[in-house]
């Protein structure tokens, strides 16, 4: 009985591996740098109107919308100075008033809305899915439909002209989003840490405390970024309730330079808002690594 050998295979030369390897890491660097100079032109444009927006507090007003070019062809950054000081109180003050109300409304949504998480992640209670649901679905209601009754209930507790309607709503875990955002990471904590703890004799606020918050120091981050960038660029609220000037935030007294005829300070009112926005980014860029994990292992992508 014959068999016939297959025949092997003709080897290929080195050099020929190499060539294969070289154009295939050329190709990969030409897409690699094409991708980066589109992302590149991609962000130049859409940091356009922010660099316009310096550009524009260091021009005078005749200058602004007459000369659309990002470098100033007159400096005037007397336009911080003056904007400073230009509305009936020192421009501090009104920074004084939005640090207060975000720094409260951080503290308060982080305990309310931790506390309202855990109990939906890890607790066992009789009809927990469905005060689940009902929470959730209170994410779908327009924030005008609970305009009206909301100013009613307050101006009935006398809260009108204080801080109260910006403040005690977040002590109360009124905010679904940051609840479910808190309530998919605390899911992803092993359940054997519950366990382990109550063994060793600790109750549910006790592992609350000692456990679990520690592990979610992402999840808090992310929601105390986003509560700083929602209140500190919330306008409509002090609006309706504040009518104090003394008690006004950054946006309403930024609003201030625009008089009822239309006419303003643009170089100023552009001074103001470049310094309005750099506690934004600033509380941005340092929360940035644990905004990322944050919404990466709450399923938020």
């Amino acid at each position: 009985m014959s068999t016939t050998l297959p025949t092997p295979r003709a080897a290929k030369k080195p050099d020929e591996d190499a060539d294969v390897l070289i154009e295939r890491f050329g190709s990969t660097r030409k897409s690699r740098f094409s991708r980066h100079v589109i992302l590149c032109v991609i962000g130049l444009v859409m940091m356009y109107p922010l660099l316009w927006l310096v550009s524009s507090s260091l021009k005078p007003n005749d200058l602004i919308f007459s000369d659309l070019s990002l470098w100033p062809a007159d400096w005037n950054p007397a336009n911080y100075a003056e904007g400073w000081t230009a509305l009936e109180y020192d421009f501090g003050v009104y920074f004084s008033n939005s640090i207060v109300i975000v720094v409260l409304s951080i503290i308060g949504n982080l305990f309310s809305c931790s506390l309202a998480a855990y109990g939906f992640a890890r607790l066992n209670f009789t009809g927990r899915k469905l005060f689940f649901a009902l929470m959730l679905g209170t994410m779908m209601l327009p924030g005008h439909v609970l305009l009206i009754p909301q100013y009613i209930l307050f101006a009935k507790l006398g809260w009108l002209n204080t801080y109260y309607p910006l403040l005690v709503p977040n002590f109360l875990a009124t905010n679904a989003f940051y609840i479910f955002l808190m309530v998919q990471f605390m899911r992803s904590l092993p359940q054997e840490l519950d366990d382990a703890a109550r063994i060793d004799g600790c109750g549910p606020f006790r592992t609350f405390w000692s456990i679990i918050l520690p592990l979610c120091r992402p999840a808090f981050a992310t929601t105390a970024i986003f509560t700083f960038i929602s209140v500190w660029n919330e306008f409509f609220g002090p609006l309706l309730y504040l009518t104090d000037p003394e008690l006004y935030t950054v946006p309403l007294a930024l609003r201030q330079f625009i008089d009822s005829e239309g006419q303003s300070q643009w170089g100023q009112m552009f001074a103001m808002s470049v310094l309005s926005l750099a506690p934004i980014i600033g509380f941005f860029i340092a929360g940035q690594k644990y905004l990322v994990k944050g919404i990466a292992t709450t399923g938020l992508k």
